[in-house]
């Protein structure tokens, strides 16, 4: 056992590290990931480690970014993408949809996609728009890519070496304001995996409502029911981790014994993966629900700007006045 009391972004920059070290087919790309280290220091230190061939500084083209990493990928290279902010991404959404994610089909099975693009999404440090987005939705809808996303150090450390390990392409979603926080620090045991990360996790149990949430919610959500516990309400929250393909068994489990869900996203709510949970849930736990699915999200607006955003983001506040309308019904 080697323990390590880590923040989420330390956890990804000596996940990276590890993995690097482990495979000398693994790359970093991206707009200032080496000498500067990414403009959240992700990968600092890494080029001066690895090398200017290893961990590329590319130009300002997220489609050039990953066209390269597709070639790559095909090379026998396994590319690790960054993308400096989520609201980036979409000039390169056509090498994303049009061929990351269909290489692997297209080809029966002989073309192989180890790619991974990590991307820093969603609200909270006071930023202007592009900056602080939640597109997460609109990827969990391309067939062929496995989105995933963290919350916490251990998932960070061990999550970033399982999606560099998957040969098939990887989304992976970083809450960017919690990339530093102190308070959220946490012994992470970097010598032995836990197994498998992405697949969703209880990770605080409870009876009187199930709360289902993911990447910076997740927090929001377990501030929501250490408060609500004075109050006398047990709710059970639960990470989702992988966002495409979902994986709900624990959640309609919980549902099936608590009868109610409130759904938790920072993501506008048409349309969106907590509208698909709602969908899933009630087609899945129909006769165990005494109350209809609910969801606590972002607004179908752009995003705000800063002045605005804490009205914009889903609250401990509005958690909690989310799970007083389902107890109500």
């Amino acid at each position: 056992m080697d323990l390590q009391k880590l923040t989420i972004g330390k956890a990804l920059n000596l996940g990276l590290r590890r993995a690097m070290e482990e495979d000398p087919k693994v790359l970093m790309m991206g707009e200032d990931v080496g000498k500067l280290g990414g403009v959240f220091r992700i990968t600092d230190g890494l080029q001066k480690d690895f090398g200017e061939q290893r961990v590329l500084d590319t130009p300002l083209a997220e489609s050039g970014i990953i066209g390269t990493a597709v070639g790559l990928a095909v090379r026998g290279f396994r590319p690790v993408c960054e993308i400096q902010f989520e609201g980036f991404i979409f000039p390169g959404f056509d090498q994303i949809s049009s061929q990351l994610a269909k290489l692997h089909y297209r080809t029966q099975g002989k073309i192989k996609m180890p790619v991974v693009i990590r991307v820093p999404f969603g609200g909270g440090i006071g930023a202007v728009e592009h900056h602080s987005e939640s597109p997460e939705s609109l990827f969990s809808h391309i067939a062929g890519l496995k989105v995933v996303s963290i919350s916490n150090a251990l998932d960070a450390y061990w999550g970033i070496q399982e999606a560099i390990k998957s040969d098939d392409p990887v989304l992976f979603f970083e809450p960017k304001k919690l990339y530093h926080s102190g308070a959220l620090k946490m012994e992470v045991d970097t010598g032995t995996s836990p197994g498998r990360v992405f697949k969703s996790q209880v990770v605080r149990e409870g009876t009187t409502a199930t709360v289902v949430a993911y990447g910076p919610s997740v927090k929001v959500a377990l501030d929501a029911a250490a408060a609500a516990a004075d109050e006398g309400k047990s709710l059970e929250v639960i990470n989702l981790r992988t966002l495409s393909p979902l994986d709900l068994g624990p959640v309609f489990e919980s549902v099936r014994k608590t009868g109610r869900l409130i759904a938790i996203s920072e993501a506008p709510s048409e349309s969106s993966l907590t509208s698909e949970i709602a969908a899933r849930v009630q087609q899945e736990c129909f006769y165990s629900l005494e109350a209809p699915v609910l969801r606590v999200a972002g607004f179908d607006t752009p995003y705000p700007p800063a002045k605005l955003e804490e009205y914009y983001l889903p609250d401990l506040d509005r958690v909690l006045h989310t799970v007083d309308r389902s107890l109500a019904w």
